[in-house]
């Protein structure tokens, strides 16, 4: 059984420049198969950006495409180190009520782990796990 996230976390995540597009950060998700891009300024992270973040505060508020990341993406954003424990994780999970945490090392993405990477390597017979193990519908 894994100790720290980073035996457990998506190395290398998906990362758009917070001036770019939202169009392009859909573009991403979908590449990528994910629901969570990393948003950077000068390849720093600066927020992250869901699905739910476009169709919320884009699609819904009848917003462009081509608005900028960083006027749709969540600025402030909880942030682990590889080397936090699972355990630590899935406390800062609940406590904030978040589903995915950046993995950084010197203020740059490294990695994410989510709720699902959690699920699959606690419980992996949970309906979570299931879903989180499934292959993508695109």
């Amino acid at each position: 059984m894994a100790d720290t996230v980073a035996e457990v976390m998506t190395y290398h995540p998906a990362a758009v420049e917070a001036d770019q597009p939202v169009c392009a950060a859909a573009a991403l998700m979908r590449d990528h198969d994910t629901g969570a891009v990393i948003v950077n300024e000068n390849g720093r992270i600066q927020g992250i950006i869901t699905d739910r973040d476009i169709a919320v505060r884009v699609v819904a508020a009848e917003k462009s495409p081509q608005t900028p990341v960083r006027e749709a993406c969540s600025p402030y954003v909880e942030a682990i180190d590889p080397d936090t424990t699972i355990d630590q994780a899935v406390r800062i999970m609940r406590s904030h009520a978040v589903r995915r945490l950046p993995v950084l090392e010197d203020g740059r993405a490294v990695g994410i782990v989510s709720l699902g990477d959690l699920a699959l390597e606690r419980d992996p017979h949970s309906a979570l796990a299931d879903i989180s193990a499934a292959e993508g519908n695109q």
